[in-house]
């Protein structure tokens, strides 16, 4: 017996010692553990916060309240509780919860036929690319007639709004060191505090511009209740009674027992599961290719991140189970939940992880950038997208809006406050371009070119560019929405 103890004295012990030890797997699993536990309660305690003061009326998502407290106890904040190492571990948070969030988005909803789905699509491409290039295009002028001539900053600066705004933290930090390379001194650090910017830019302007839509009876109208199919909510599908039959359940399975929801919930689960990981396995086969076909294509493939690859997993997964004829075990109000939950998650984290002390640098042509930004998007959303987006413009316009100016994350967490049971069928559209414009811009092929069109034509000539693209999406939008406009009002009358 003694040897046996012995025996396993000398593995056991070592194993456990090492375990413990710093970046031991036991002290790292236990420090994500407190992460996660930390978040959900700064969620939790962010949500009986905002239900208590009612503070959805004056559009203030509770996820951003969880981030706000989040940052007052961040280590750098006025009451510093949190250890770094929970700061470390929420700051790795955002890009996987991103995925998460594009693995669901196209899961959970039946496919629309493509006869239906070009309208609403076609208008938030063309949008999308109004909104885009007019960031280069209000970035160049603001350099052109301003920055440059009292600061003398570089013309590529042209290039932060976009990169900023519309890819957020992690293509700032993928871009800055192209930009520091072209002449951008700081660039980095100027990128990430134009992204923290556009973040709380995209939540605190935008839950405004919400309340400012229920006011004015801009948002689209629930179904009515017992109204069949019409009333139905996002998703709901039939679910499997325990005796095999079908029948038709609200939210995916309401009424059955508790057994039957774990079944649920874990096979959905798995399912966003599946789509994620075919986005990874598509990333690396990219990424494995991607060196035989030339340099250019290596620098655009090393920027790409890994959640628009996500959606196309999610749009395959969601393929495959229709073709097998098991659409019907997929929950599209638990899809929802688990993107919701995820784009709360990464709103709180990546708030209660912003440097705020980068908003001190370089504060003028932050200030002249964000502004020339965060005013071209509302000005899109406000006077553009009523007349190039099909009915319910405002749920369509207002996701483009978030993730124009933050991230796709903050554009969902919108489109919940303004339509909860996306009831306008603003989401469907939305991924699928996104699917289309995400190798494109915010990080993709144009986003890597743009500095060096800048360089190599001169910050005029792109400029002129981008107004040439933003006039022709923007007048191919309205072309297309007065028509649009037009035949509803025919079927209103």
């Amino acid at each position: 017996m003694s040897g046996v103890v012995s025996v396993s004295e000398g593995w056991l012990l070592p194993l456990l010692a090492g375990a413990l030890e710093p970046g031991g797997w036991l002290l790292t699993l236990a420090t994500w553990l407190l992460a996660a536990a930390l978040l959900t309660a700064l969620l939790l305690l962010g949500s009986l916060i905002g239900k208590g003061l009612v503070l959805h009326q004056w559009g203030i998502p509770e996820a951003l309240i969880a981030g706000c407290l989040g940052l007052l106890i961040a280590p750098d904040g006025a009451l510093p509780l949190l250890p770094e190492a929970v700061i470390r571990c929420w700051d790795a948070l955002p890009l996987p919860l991103l995925t998460l969030v594009f693995g669901t988005l196209l899961l959970g909803k039946p496919l629309p036929r493509p006869s239906g789905l070009w309208r609403p699509l076609s208008a938030q491409v063309l949008m999308a690319l109004t909104l885009a290039f007019g960031q280069f295009l209000v970035a160049g002028l603001a350099v052109l007639l301003l920055l440059r001539p009292l600061l003398g900053v570089s013309p590529v600066m042209a290039c932060l709004i976009e990169v900023s705004f519309e890819g957020g933290h992690g293509s700032a930090v993928a871009m800055g060191p192209t930009y520091e390379r072209l002449g951008v001194h700081g660039a980095t650090a100027l990128g990430l505090a134009l992204s923290t910017v556009g973040l709380l830019a995209s939540t605190v302007v935008g839950g405004l511009v919400v309340v400012l839509a229920r006011r004015l009876g801009w948002l689209a109208a629930p179904p009515p209740p017992g109204g069949g199919e019409a009333a139905r909510p996002l998703g709901g599908e039939a679910a499997l009674t325990p005796g095999g039959e079908a029948a038709r359940t609200p939210g995916g399975g309401a009424g059955l027992g508790i057994g039957h929801h774990v079944q649920a919930w874990a096979l959905n689960l798995g399912l966003a599961g599946l789509a994620v990981a075919i986005g990874w396995g598509l990333l690396g086969l990219l990424q494995a290719v991607a060196p035989r076909l030339g340099g250019g294509v290596t620098l655009v493939v090393e920027t790409l991140p890994v959640f628009p690859l996500a959606l196309v997993g999610s749009l395959l997964m969601r393929l495959l189970v229709e073709r097998c004829g098991i659409g019907h075990l997929v929950s599209g109000p638990i899809q929802s939940r688990v993107g919701s939950l995820s784009a709360d998650l990464l709103i709180a984290a990546a708030t209660a992880c912003l440097d705020l002390s980068l908003l001190a640098h370089d504060w003028l042509p932050l200030l002249v950038l964000s502004a020339a930004g965060l005013t071209w998007n509302l000005a899109i959303l406000l006077l553009l997208a009523p007349r190039l987006l099909p009915s319910p413009w405002f749920s369509r316009g207002i996701i483009e809006f978030g993730q124009a100016t933050g991230v796709a994350a903050s554009g969902l967490l919108l489109l919940n406050m303004a339509d909860p049971g996306d009831h306008g069928d603003a989401l469907t559209p939305f991924s699928i371009k996104q699917l289309l414009l995400q190798p494109l811009l915010a990080g993709g092929v144009i986003t890597v070119l743009a500095p060096l069109a800048v360089v190599g034509w001169g910050l005029g000539a792109w400029t002129a560019l981008s107004l040439v693209v933003v006039l022709v999406a923007a007048g191919t939008g309205l072309w297309l929405g007065r028509g649009s406009h037009a035949n509803e009002a025919r079927a209103r009358s």
